[in-house]
């Protein structure tokens, strides 16, 4: 059989970091790896088409960071959860659930409705915030840029953007395997084939199962609060001309099943957090499909791409929304979303002075939302009890007032009332409340935009970009909170429906207009550089539906003495369905990123280093608070400014003739409100709060992330190859509030591998959080009780693993 051979300046090592090897590409058995000692970026290496981009991640004037299938097989990353601490200023915490998918950039970040950070898989952009967290398997690279990237990507980019990219069956052939078993019965097992049929065809096929038993228990239900089974597979076909023609295929469905939300009650003072402990056992099921077909012209002068892309969603959720064992409420969600997505771009493709990008993007998303919340025994009882103490004292008085008008003392015509009326069946009250919600919310977003890259002098480079955004948001609200009680009064029953029923729509259009400006310097011919940059961000408004609950709620409470004759109905006008509409909607927000670096390869190249430096001011902060009066759900507001400046750095190398490998990154975000006002309820009264200066929720002050990793060859042994390696992720201070009143100190998580190589095999020994650092990840307010109280979902304790991957 003849093999194929072509040799090329890539990238490999054992722990997967930056370096240039060249390698031998074997058809069929993979890259054969000869050392050098040079670092390059890691984009240069690992080839994927771009588009849009004229140049480089580490040649353009934004700070960015990449991720080889090596390295993430080294950090073990199975989704972008693993990554966090990994790229500076990256923070994606792992909430409980594939759902909540929140991730924070440069004190930017979203825990519901739009994105702050926009995703790419294989030139798809997906465009549900629910989407968003899933199993990654079978990457070969990953690319984290960060600051505003709306020009050439648009609107929920503010933050940033992550793009993954799987293996090229073009280039990348053969079978691997991949199985796993660790702690607490976490099992995995990934397969995957990439053939090249002929010069101009190639397909690939994936496959995966994920599953793990769960570390925390469920004090009340008794089960593991945080199990999870999920499996899905994937494909890729492409045709390539060899000319003119590229045809880029790709599909991908993902099922996850799991326990969620794992919130114990927090301990502020003690900073202890307990064992979940809710009566419902909160879950998630989630099905996800999302298809893309890529179409490439490539003539002397430009290259053509359309991407076409089909994405579908539908999942399930039910959350003990107080997270307490009695039982006051609770959220089943159903998501239904159907999204078809557009984007033609035209790049210039020579070696000239200007270089130019031309694009257009469109995408239009159905997403229905049934979201009904359910009242337990534990909210309805007090209520109830209340309005019986009404009713009996009502009924007692009438009584006692016609022995008093008899002549008969006070205090004995009281005494004789009740004793007539207890004797006669007493007066009872049951009470049951339910509001049931359908939601439609569709999106439509269009976007024109243009790049133009100038080279001034041979050393220097001008960016200039603009992009203008359409969005117009949707929705159509037909929701209803019911309360029936059954009054059982001296041996008489009637049942009284007290009812608000809200049917409605309402529609906005944002526009903006989105510049970027950047210099580029070239310092060497090793491609150092430095760089400045101002670009806009932009996160689209919209409208909130989880406060709809919260809204109904208060018209019944204020409507309780109206049920007492019988039905009613609170009724509606125009002016109430304006002031609802009003208080659901939230503005966009919009930024303005600062940004100066460098890019720089060291003599000899064999150590990078990328520092940048940015301030962010940010207008109409979107912010998720609990819902007003009662806290039942979260809505988005709109805080006013903020502002967030930070450093980036990262340093990278390799020594000892490759056989020593290491990175280290450091982000430190600044990020603090400097317009916020609210009003919060105290003793029943309302406080107005100013927030200036505070840090804003969830980002966290420091992240730290380094890997070190050192091989061993052992020449005559069947063992080729000793790996030890070591990483560290931490980060903090995490602040949890507004007020800044309780937090998550800086904690470090250590982990540590030993890999051994033997033929087409790499065995790897692994341990997580080897130290066993106890640390929050999420903490939340809920006043569903009444009573403010503070819930957190723990970290994952030690786990211990062992991996056998196979290349066939």
């Amino acid at each position: 059989m003849n093999i194929n051979r072509l040799s090329v300046m890539a990238f490999f090592c054992i722990t997967g970091f930056s370096v240039n090897a060249k390698v031998v590409f074997d058809i069929k058995n993979k890259p054969e790896v000869l050392d050098t000692s040079r670092i390059f970026d890691i984009d240069e290496i690992v080839v994927v088409s771009q588009p849009k981009e004229n140049y480089r991640l580490r040649m353009q004037a934004l700070s960015s960071s990449s991720f080889s299938r090596n390295d993430m097989s080294s950090l073990k990353v199975n989704s972008l959860c693993d990554l966090s601490t990994y790229a500076p200023s990256f923070s994606m915490p792992d909430y409980g659930s594939r759902l909540t998918s929140s991730i924070y950039v440069r004190g930017i970040g979203s825990r519901i409705n739009s994105p702050a950070i926009g995703l790419y898989v294989d030139g798809m952009p997906i465009i549900n915030k629910s989407a968003l967290n899933f199993y990654t398997y079978q990457l070969e690279r990953i690319d984290v840029l960060r600051g505003p990237q709306g020009t050439l990507y648009g609107q929920n980019t503010e933050g940033g953007l992550i793009r993954l990219y799987t293996p090229n069956p073009m280039s990348y052939n053969g079978t691997d395997v991949k199985l796993s078993i660790g702690s607490h019965f976490l099992r995995n097992i990934e397969i995957a084939h990439y053939s090249k049929i002929n010069d101009r065809f190639a397909f690939s096929v994936a496959g995966f199962y994920n599953g793990c038993n769960g570390f925390l228990r469920n004090t009340t239900t008794g089960e593991r609060a945080d199990k999870i089974n999920e499996a899905g597979g994937k494909t890729r076909l492409v045709y390539d001309s060899g000319r003119h023609l590229f045809l880029d295929f790709v599909a991908d469905y993902q099922y996850v099943k799991q326990n969620g939300f794992a919130y114990g009650l927090y301990d502020a003072d003690k900073a202890v957090t307990a064992d979940p402990a809710s009566n419902y056992q909160n879950n998630y099921r989630r099905n996800i499909f999302n298809t893309g077909l890529t179409v490439r012209l490539k003539e002397e002068n430009f290259d053509l791409n359309a991407t076409t892309s089909y994405q579908y969603l539908k999942d399930y959720m039910l959350m003990d929304q107080d997270y307490m064992p009695a039982d006051y409420m609770h959220l089943k969600q159903k998501q239904f979303q159907n999204a078809i997505t557009e984007e033609i771009t035209i790049k210039s493709k020579n070696d000239i002075r200007w270089k130019w990008t031309f694009g257009m993007f469109g995408s239009y998303m159905w997403l229905k939302t049934n979201a009904p919340v359910y009242f337990g025994e534990a909210m309805t009882k007090p209520i109830s009890d209340k309005i019986q103490n009404v009713m009996y004292s009502a009924i007692v008085g009438s009584i006692a007032q016609k022995m008093i008008a008899g002549g008969m003392p006070e205090s004995i015509a009281m005494e004789m009332a009740k004793s007539i009326v207890d004797k006669a069946g007493g007066v009872s009250l049951d009470m049951a409340m339910t509001v049931p919600g359908i939601f439609h919310t569709p999106h439509f977003n269009l976007g024109l935009f243009h790049e133009s890259n100038i080279n001034i002098t041979d050393r220097l480079n001008a960016t200039i970009g603009f992009r203008y955004d359409f969005s117009q948001t949707k929705i159509k609200y037909n929701t209803t909170a019911q309360m029936d009680m059954i009054a059982s009064v001296m041996g008489s029953e009637a049942t009284y429906t007290l009812s608000s029923h809200i049917l409605n729509s309402a529609k906005d259009n944002f526009s903006q207009l989105l510049p970027k400006f950047g210099l580029t310097y070239r310092m060497d011919n090793n491609n150092s550089n430095l760089y400045i940059s101002v670009s806009k961000g932009y996160r689209a408004g919209g409208y909130n539906i989880q406060m709809f609950s919260d809204i109904l709620q208060t018209e019944l409470m204020n409507n309780q003495s109206n049920a007492m004759n019988g039905d009613y109905d609170v009724p509606h006008t125009n002016e109430d369905y304006e002031k609802i509409n009003k208080t659901i909607a939230y503005k966009p927000e919009t930024s303005w990123n600062y940004e100066v670096g460098t890019h720089i390869n060291l003599p000899d190249n064999a150590i990078s280093f990328d520092v940048s430096a940015y301030l962010m001011q940010v207008n109409n902060q979107q912010l998720s608070v609990m819902a007003g009066n009662y806290g039942f759900g979260r809505m988005m507001v709109n805080a006013g400014k903020s502002q967030s400046c930070g450093i980036e750095a990262t340093v990278r190398g390799k020594a000892f003739n490759n056989h020593l490998s290491w990175i280290v990154n450091y982000g430190f975000t600044h990020a603090v409100f400097k317009e916020y006002k609210d009003s919060i309820k105290v003793d029943g009264k309302n406080i107005q709060c100013d927030y200036k200066d505070k840090k804003i929720p969830y980002i966290p002050v420091h992240t730290v992330g380094a890997d070190i990793a050192y091989r061993l060859d052992l020449a005559g042994s069947k063992i080729e190859s000793l790996t030890f390696g070591a990483n560290l992720s931490a980060q903090g201070k995490i602040y949890w509030d507004e007020a800044n009143s309780y937090s998550q100190p800086f904690y470090a998580l250590i982990g540590a591998r030993v890999e051994g190589k033997i033929g087409n095999a790499i065995l790897t020994l692994w341990g997580k959080n080897i130290t066993n650092t106890r640390y929050n990840t999420f903490a939340i307010d809920s006043s569903a009780t009444g009573t403010r109280y503070c819930f957190a979902q723990r970290g994952y304790p030690v786990q211990i693993g062992f991996d056998v991957r196979l290349s066939l």
